[in-house]
């Protein structure tokens, strides 16, 4: 028998200044509907006037810190899986205060239609935000890079290819011998890519400082061939904890790598992977595999099995063949971390 406050079921549509509240009785009827501010604050006065209620919000920017507050405060909070429930309950007429209470009528009929998602823990969030930052300047890094090439393309200017890390320094010698009047010019740009260069050394120091500190299981991962520590960090910071599947291969439909399916009667087509999930998890893994399956890739199961696939003809074959490969190493890092085992790289990962 539910007590009064715990057969209350709040929905939340989180916005960016206003959250979007809708209030449900034991009957579903509705009792309140109404807008709050982003705030702490405004959480807890609604905490306080529904006590023990059920909060069901999506995931999104704000559902890491929100459903932890709302947690400590006493209620169980589910956070859906909006690539699920948007499918049940999108239309014409959508609003955030429709949704809101689709959300909390959803999670009253039946829970598991919303695919709930655990976040991992603050202490985990802040972590990894330093990987998030270090691939931010990478990226921008490599736009500056971009500019400039193109920039001095356009006047018959071509500077040689090296990498990112060395790109101004031998832009500088470059220009200095052949164009020096064009050097003075995009020497701002070059002093930039300096700098930003120096912020990631300092940004790669301190992960492989966090990795060695605090997370020792990470050399689990980092045994196989192909996976930095970077990526192997990456893991366990998006997991949060090995034993969260019931079966390991789910990490790889967690992460979207399997493909989609829409099967009807004898028709079973082939799709493409669902892509759900951590994007640059994602990336990652398949950049690894990719390395495997590459000329330096070191003999292993993994690449014997990609190999084949690869072989098998076909405009797709390579692609697939990546994309499998990642999908199995990433339920071989799984296993290793769960296991704490050591890797026999001519062992098969599935």
């Amino acid at each position: 028998m539910k007590s009064q406050s715990s057969a209350i079921t709040i929905g939340l549509d989180l916005g960016d200044r206003k959250h979007a509240v809708c209030v449900l009785d034991a009957k579903g009827e509705i009792i309140k509907q109404e807008s709050i501010t982003n705030s702490r604050g405004s959480l807890a006065a609604l905490s306080r006037r529904y006590p023990g209620a059920v909060i069901v919000l999506e995931v999104g920017m704000h559902s890491p810190w929100t459903s932890r507050f709302l947690k400590a405060l006493g209620h169980r909070v589910l956070v859906a899986n909006p690539r699920k429930v948007r499918a049940i309950y999108q239309n014409i007429r959508k609003s955030d205060r429709r949704d809101a209470e689709m959300l909390a009528r959803i999670a009253r009929t039946d829970e598991k239609l919303l695919y709930p998602v655990e976040h991992v823990g603050e202490e985990m969030q802040r972590d990894l935000l330093q990987i998030k930052l270090r691939d931010n300047l990478v990226r921008q890094r490599v736009d500056i890079i971009s500019s400039v090439r193109f920039t001095l393309k356009s006047l018959g200017i071509t500077l040689p290819s090296p990498n990112s890390e060395t790109f101004a320094r031998h832009a500088r010698n470059t220009l200095r011998k052949e164009h020096s009047d064009m050097l003075s010019l995009i020497e701002p740009s070059l002093r930039v890519l300096d700098a930003m260069t120096e912020q990631i050394r300092m940004l790669e120091k301190s992960i492989a400082e966090l990795a060695a500190e605090k997370y020792p299981e990470s050399e689990f991962l980092s045994q196989v061939g192909g996976v930095g520590q970077l990526t192997a960090l990456t893991f366990i910071l998006t997991i949060g904890d090995p034993t969260r599947f019931q079966r390991k291969r789910d990490v790889a439909a967690f992460l979207g790598l399997v493909p989609k399916r829409d099967q009807s009667g004898e028709t079973d087509k082939q799709l493409r992977i669902s892509k759900a999930g951590n994007t640059y998890l994602r990336k990652l893994l398949v950049g690894s595999a990719q390395y495997i399956l590459g000329p330096f890739g070191p003999d292993s199961a993994l690449r014997s099995k990609g190999l084949k696939l690869a072989e098998k003809g076909g405009p797709r074959a390579k692609r697939k063949a990546v994309v499998a490969v990642a999908r199995n190493l990433a339920v071989l890092l799984l296993t290793l971390w769960h296991d704490e085992a050591l890797y026999e790289a001519d062992r098969s990962a599935a």
